[in-house]
Formats: C-alpha cells, sequence, structure tokens
C-alpha cells in the first residue's frame, strides 16, 4: 500500500478490506525506516493511532466521510496542537500551539489522520529544503540532490510513499518546484481560497496552503475539505463549496491551452523542453488547441517578487523578540541586548538576510523607489495573465530552468532566487497554478510541467492535469529503494 492513491486507499477503508489503525500503523513503521531522509521533524505515534481510531470508529458508525482514515502529513508551517510546530527554525523550537491552523482542522474534521509534521526551509524561505534548522531534506531519487523547497519535506514524503497525501505551502513556487524535482503533483490554490488562519506568515499576501500527492485525482478530492472560508482571516475569500474532482472526466476538446514561448529560452534545459513539448502534443491530439502567448511583464517577477515578499517577512518576523514567545538567549544586559541576541540566535542565516532586505526596501527615502514601485509592476503583471485567459483557458510552461541540482550547487542566493523565474508571475497573481510529472531527465531525476489557470478554475485545470495523467504514466515512478 505504500504508493497507495487517495482514492485506491478510500475503497479499501469503505470495503473493511484495511483498518484506519492499520494503515495508520504501515505508514509509521515506513516513516520510521527511512529517517534518513529527514523529511518528518515531529512523529507522534500515539496520537496518530488516537486519530485512527476514532476514524475506525466513524466507519463502524456509517459516519464516515471518504477521507476518513486517510493518512496525511503536515508542513511545519502550520500550527497544530498535539505536534509541535517550529516553521524548521530554532527560534520556535518545541513551540506547542494551543490550535490547529483551520486548513490542519478542515482536514481532521474530514476524518483524515495526522502522520506528523513535515521539514522545510525555515519560516518557508529557501528553494532547495538546505535552511532548515534541523537539517537538510533528501531527495528520494537521488541523495545527492535537493528536494526542491520550501516544501521538500511534503514532497519528499509524497515521493518516498511515508504519506499519500500532504499539506504545503507556495509563496513564490514552494509547491510546484519541489513537486516537480521530486515527480510528485502538487497544486497551489487561488490566493485567499485556503485560509492563511494558523499557518506561520513568511509574505501575507502571497502565502497560500496547497497539497502535493501522487495524482491530480487525490488532490481534486481531498481540496474540496481544505478550502473555505474562515470568519477570522481577513485574506479568507467567502465562497461556496464546489465539487473539485466535478471536470476530472471532461477531458480538454475544445479548450485553448496557452504557451508562452519566450520561456522556452536558450536557458530552458533542452530534455526539460522536450518533455514539456511531448504534453503539449498530446494536449493537441487530445482536441485541445494550442495557442502561442506572450507575458512580456512576467520577466520582472523576480525582482517584483523579492521585493515584495521580503519586505512582509521583515514585517511579520519582527513578532519574534524572545519576549512573549520563541527563543530567547540565555545571557544577555538588557531588553535591547535581549532582543539583538535572541534574534541573531534564533534565526538562520536565510531569514536574516530576507529581513534586512526587507527592513531597506522599507525604510525611508526607499519605499517609493522599491516596494511601492515593485507593487505597481505586479499590478501589470497580474493584469497581463487576466488578459491572457480572456483567450485561453489554461497556460502551460516550465517549471523550473532544470531538474533538481546537487546540494551546495547555488550558494550564491542570487542565483537561488533566479531559479524563481517561472513561477513567482502566478504567485504575485494571486492564480492558482500546478506541477504535474512529465517526464524523467537522463541523470535520473523528474521532470515536471506547470499548469495555471484564471483564479478559482481549480476545478478546470484539475480536470486539465488528469486528461495527461490518463494519457501518461510519469505519476506512477518511483524512486527506487523506497
Amino acid at each position: 500500500m505504500k504508493f497507495s492513491t487517495v482514492t485506491e486507499l478510500s475503497r479499501l477503508l469503505a470495503a473493511r478490506e484495511v483498518s484506519a489503525v492499520e494503515l495508520a500503523k504501515d505508514y509509521l513503521s515506513r516513516i520510521e525506516a527511512h529517517r534518513d531522509i529527514n523529511c518528518f521533524l515531529d512523529v507522534r505515534p500515539e496520537e496518530t493511532l488516537k486519530q485512527a481510531a476514532e476514524a475506525d470508529k466513524r466507519i463502524a458508525e456509517g459516519t464516515a466521510t471518504r477521507l476518513t482514515g486517510i493518512p496525511i502529513a503536515h508542513k511545519d508551517i502550520f500550527v497544530t496542537r498535539e505536534w509541535a510546530s517550529t516553521a524548521a527554525s530554532r527560534m520556535l523550537e518545541g513551540y506547542m500551539s494551543p490550535f490547529d491552523a483551520t486548513v490542519v482542522k478542515k482536514l481532521r474534521a474530514a476524518g483524515l489522520v495526522t502522520l506528523g509534521k513535515l521539514n522545510c526551509d525555515e519560516f518557508a524561505m529557501g528553494s532547495a529544503n538546505e535552511n532548515s534548522a534541523y537539517g537538510k531534506v533528501l531527495n528520494p531519487w537521488d541523495s545527492n540532490a535537493v528536494p526542491g523547497g520550501s516544501s521538500g519535506g511534503s514532497s519528499a514524503c509524497v515521493a518516498a510513499g511515508l504519506a499519500p497525501i500532504a499539506t504545503a505551502t507556495d509563496t513564490g513556487g514552494s509547491i510546484r518546484e519541489p513537486a516537480s524535482f521530486t515527480g510528485v503533483t502538487g497544486l497551489k490554490p487561488t490566493y485567499g481560497r485556503p485560509s492563511r488562519l494558523g499557518m506561520i506568515a513568511f509574505a501575507s499576501s502571497l502565502d497560500t496552503a496547497g497539497l502535493m500527492a501522487h495524482t491530480a485525482e487525490d488532490i481534486a478530492w481531498v481540496l474540496g475539505d481544505m478550502v473555505g472560508f474562515e470568519p477570522w482571516d481577513s485574506t479568507s475569500v467567502d465562497m461556496p463549496t464546489e465539487d473539485f474532482a466535478r471536470d476530472l472526466n471532461k477531458g480538454v476538446r475544445g479548450m485553448r491551452i496557452g504557451v508562452p514561448r519566450a520561456w522556452f529560452s536558450e536557458s530552458l534545459d533542452p530534455e526539460v523542453a522536450a518533455a514539456i513539448e511531448k504534453v503539449i502534443a498530446e494536449y493537441r491530439s487530445q482536441g485541445a488547441e494550442i495557442v502561442d502567448i506572450a507575458l512580456p511583464n512576467a520577466e520582472l517577477g523576480v525582482p517584483v517578487y523579492y521585493v515584495v515578499a521580503c519586505a512582509e517577512a521583515s514585517s511579520n518576523l519582527s513578532r519574534f523578540d524572545g519576549v512573549r514567545y520563541g527563543y530567547r538567549a540565555k545571557e544577555y544586559t538588557d531588553i535591547q541586548d535581549m532582543i539583538k541576541k535572541s534574534r541573531n540566535e534564533g534565526f538562520g542565516a536565510e531569514p536574516k538576510r530576507r529581513i534586512m532586505i526587507g527592513t531597506y526596501v522599507l525604510s525611508h527615502g526607499y519605499y517609493d523607489a522599491y516596494y511601492l514601485k515593485a507593487q505597481k509592476v505586479r499590478r501589470l503583471i497580474s493584469q497581463e495573465f487576466d488578459a491572457a485567459f480572456e483567450k485561453v483557458d489554461a497556460i502551460i510552461s516550465p517549471v523550473t530552468t532544470g531538474t533538481a541540482f546537487d546540494f551546495g550547487a547555488k550558494a550564491d542566493p542570487v542565483s537561488a532566487y533566479l531559479g524563481d523565474l517561472y513561477t513567482v508571475p502566478a504567485s504575485l497573481a494571486g492564480l492558482p497554478c500546478m506541477s504535474m510529472p512529465c517526464g524523467i531527465h537522463s541523470n535520473g531525476r523528474p521532470i515536471g510541467v506547470q499548469l495555471t489557470c484564471a483564479r478559482f478554475a481549480e476545478a478546470k485545470m484539475l480536470g486539465i492535469a488528469h486528461a495527461w495523467q490518463q494519457a501518461s504514466d510519469w505519476h506512477t515512478r518511483h524512486p527506487n529503494g523506497f
């Protein structure tokens, strides 16, 4: 059952061929056997088995949903009552939240069983999962390769068969890039659709909760129970619930799929480009019209993103001062010295770097030149996408310029930031987008392709992804040794 999909496990549980407790024990044993990947930060079997027993009771009573008893793991950006919530930072080491994040609470209400908390880049800042205070996560396909970030723990967990589905977050590509690097399917919904309440904040106007699984169908099954209006969240969108699986079997005939040809430049790995061209050809063969489109302002996405995201990070992380909660330095002379030492010792290098950049662009004399101008360009990028979606149903593009890179290969922060070239534009526009597997490179590492749709068109996008996965088997390929 290690690589079973959510839909397959749901049928097994409904038919009483396996119990939720048996399923939980099986996954817990696999997690223990593969500790070397370092994708889990906190595993508490007694809590997991307690939830599984409750799920079995609901199944026996006939009050279960189709997701009751399905195991899930949560990125350590979501606060949880039973498991520590650290954001993979020394600043929050051992922190126990008094409440569950809305996303966690909703999935728990649907009957999913929590396996534990997943490693990530500290405060979700990074694209390689090298920035965790608790050690890097290994890519199951190649232990020398990064699993992507910041949701590398989520992607590695699903890729290694340690959970059938996992929550993740995406600020500028932190679901799509790791999904691509590890050969799983990952979706970032429209900004505001899943609640941010209980998500440890990085960039408030960008942070979005999402999911990673083996298939688009699995995500479609679970997404409806994860999203929904949260009155205590000012960024939550008040929309009626919907069935995200409704378009899974509609196909793509008659659809118009846009291709930003400028993104297929010399910087794109030829094997990655060839794999994506095969996806485009498959959609054409299924009756979709392929349309070349232009997104000229999207190339400004990286500098705009790092101005906006760092500015918001500087503001959000100012709450971690050692006074009320979180890490506090052991030796200091006065409160100023305590705050200075606590932040210096509690934060890793990447959060410090982004705090400094953000503080600079928000400072007097630079706000108009950097932050305000970045917000204006952000609006242009958003309008550009809106105009494109008046002509096409979806946009297909690369996720990254290549496959997973080796640990340490992008030690220079600027080179790491430039890797977000294809993912940040949609994040700045608040659009739903996803990555799905479309090949294996000659280096043995997975290749992903990105789909982007108009706001609130997740069901359509999942249907388009499902059409590809019905015609291919890349999503069924798994790393050796697991």
